[in-house]
């Protein structure tokens, strides 16, 4: 049962972080792009990078991707016969 747990887990962190970085460059405005910023920064540096709401949709997405990945692989549509099929090398 410990395994499970720590298994589920670990993928967790792994998609969440892979979720992380797609959702980064999403609503970001860089200062060039606004006309503005201050003086001596990089004109590519974001003005307003919202991590908070970022963070957030990671969470709910990651978690979303997560229960339809464990769904998948309870109702038996995620398990190595299948997977080693769809490859075309025999288990």
């Amino acid at each position: 049962m410990a395994y499970q747990i720590s298994t589920a887990f670990a993928i967790y962190f792994v998609l969440w972080w892979l979720v992380l970085f797609l959702t980064l460059p999403f609503g970001v405005r860089s200062q060039h792009e606004e006309g503005g910023g201050a003086p001596g920064t990089d004109p590519g540096a974001p003005i307003l990078a919202r991590m908070g709401h970022k963070l957030l949709w990671t969470t709910i997405l990651s978690a979303v991707l997560f229960a339809m990945g464990m769904w998948a692989y309870y109702a038996g549509y995620l398990n190595i016969e299948r997977l080693s099929k769809l490859m075309g090398t025999p288990f």
